[in-house]
């Protein structure tokens, strides 16, 4: 069933409020994608990204999607195709690091809620007539940060955003106590050395942090 950018957004900004942070996942083995997704789950983290960067990815959504408690979605949507890759192995949502006309169509067909990404003023307003008020801030720390996004909030008071790239546990709540911002994405809950040391409930603990954390 196919899904209006205004459906589209309702449903993102009622998964970014799940929780402060949306892990952003890089999985180069799917054999621990289950175990990733129950120790963040377990933490208090629902909403997982597993970006479409490596091999990995896509049996990973399907892994993770068969975890009870969660909702895992493709990050890194760049084609159409990336689109029905990612609806295929039962991602529920996509993100993308910008947005163009054939990304969001694709989404919009597919009935995929989409979180596009902006950079700009122009960007986020080409985004909101398009009917998207839900959007990710993308690459954050990159341009300018918490500041940056602080200032979008005056003149575009009716897009919320998921700040994602640079974001840590260090500078999470500096976006998380602005106007403009539901949560944001992060990849420090889940890092690599964890992950390939099984260590599932340091990362449980990383994300029970995360999850505490003030917005």
């Amino acid at each position: 069933m196919s899904l209006t950018p205004r459906e589209a957004s309702e449903r993102a900004a009622e998964l970014c409020r799940m929780a402060p942070v949306i892990p952003v996942l890089v999985v180069e083995d799917a054999a621990s994608a289950a175990d990733l997704a129950r120790a963040l789950i377990s933490g208090g983290l629902p909403v997982l990204e597993v970006t479409l960067r490596t091999p990995a990815a896509l049996d990973a959504i399907r892994a993770m999607a068969e975890v009870e408690g969660g909702v895992v979605g493709a990050g890194t949507l760049i084609t159409p195709r990336d689109v029905e890759a990612a609806v295929e192995a039962g991602a529920r949502f996509g993100v993308s690091p910008g947005a163009t006309e054939q990304i969001c169509e694709a989404c919009e067909r597919a009935g995929l809620p989409l979180l596009p990404g902006a950079a700009t003023a122009t960007e986020a307003m080409r985004l909101l007539e398009r009917g998207y008020d839900v959007q990710k801030f993308f690459p954050a720390e990159a341009i300018g940060g918490a500041p940056a996004l602080k200032s979008l909030a005056g003149p575009l008071p009716q897009i919320s955003f998921c700040p994602t790239g640079g974001v840590a546990l260090r500078n999470a709540a500096d976006y998380l106590g602005l106007p403009n911002t539901l949560c944001v994405g992060g990849s420090w809950v889940a890092p690599a050395d964890k992950v390939r040391a099984g260590d599932w409930d340091g990362i449980a603990a990383l994300a029970e942090e995360a999850a505490r954390l003030p917005r």
